[in-house]
């Protein structure tokens, strides 16, 4: 009897454990990318102009031919020549050197309040899809109430609040995007707690800690990785659209939505440049990230795996 009772807690103990580790989910980077590339080819370009100005931004400082600043009278308004790739603006700072310092604060941005907003909707969705009932009800109100404000509004009135600055846009942004994105680790999640592991787990007297850091968070990864990729575009775009409308980093420093708005708009028809380039490397930017996500969404949901 002794023996039958430990074969079943065994047993019990073994479909405890999520299948996602039992069957190597988490597959190799090299295999991942194989797979990326002969699947997804443009989820792979979006890959690849992603790192290219994640490299841009990391390294400003060292690629930036001219000073984010340097001023020059004697060139101002130079149109796109070797000396200056992208040409100048109406103070003859060089654009391609703004360019690549503004990628650095989008980098920086978009990484740091992708990041925030990713764990808020991870704290929120887990733990009301989890728990369900009343508590559920309640915080899923909370979050259709903050989802029926307008972001772009909720954006410049707290923005106009704080004032500008880096900081003040992280936490913002974070906020914002993090509520509204729970909902989508707590349908994951609904659909997550159903399984047999999970009431295996809770049969043997599991913490709900230990379930939600052990069973449910392994398996609804691939959502929160998806997520935290489109957040990151969706961030930088937000981020350019409260620079353009004068609520984003604040002057001196570069960013393409503030490039767009100050010099740009004023000299746009003397310079076309001014807002070609800036433009040009704010839409490429959101387009990778943004394919390359749907790339991810694809290869890491199971049920889309043998699907061309």
């Amino acid at each position: 009897m002794a023996s039958t009772a430990e074969s079943l807690t065994i047993d019990v103990k073994r479909a405890s454990q999520p299948p996602a580790r039992r069957s190597g989910v988490f597959i190799s980077t090299g295999r991942f990318l194989k797979r990326l590339f002969r699947d997804k080819p443009l989820g792979a370009v979006g890959a690849v102009i992603c790192l290219i100005f994640l490299f841009c931004g990391i390294f400003a400082d060292v690629i930036a031919p001219y000073g984010m600043n340097e001023i020059k009278l004697t060139s101002r308004l130079k149109a796109p020549s070797w000396d200056h790739l992208f040409g100048t603006d109406n103070l003859g700072r060089d654009l391609f050197s703004r360019s690549l310092y503004g990628a650095q604060i989008s980098v920086i941005i978009g990484l740091a309040a992708a990041t925030l907003a990713t764990c808020i909707s991870v704290i929120i969705g887990i733990m009301s899809g989890y728990l369900g009932g009343k508590f559920d009800m309640i915080v899923q109100r909370m979050v259709d109430a903050w989802m029926s404000f307008p972001d772009l509004i909720v954006l410049i009135v707290v923005a106009a609040v704080l004032g500008p600055g880096t900081w003040q846009i992280i936490g913002l942004l974070g906020l914002v995007l993090g509520i509204g994105g729970s909902r989508i680790i707590r349908s994951a999640v609904v659909s997550v707690r159903e399984n047999m592991y999970v009431h295996a787990a809770q049969s043997i007297g599991a913490s709900t800690a230990r379930i939600l850091w052990r069973h449910i968070l392994p398996n609804v990864l691939p959502a929160v990785i998806v997520l935290f990729t489109t957040r990151v575009g969706t961030v930088i775009l937000a981020e350019s659209t409260l620079s353009f409308l004068g609520y984003g980093v604040p002057p001196p420093a570069p960013t393409w939505g503030g490039m767009l708005s100050g010099s740009g708009r004023t000299f746009m028809f003397q310079g076309p440049w001014l807002v070609i380039f800036p433009g040009l490397c704010l839409t490429l930017v959101v387009y990778g990230v943004n394919v390359f996500g749907d790339a991810l969404r694809d290869l890491l949901d199971p049920r889309m795996r043998g699907s061309k």
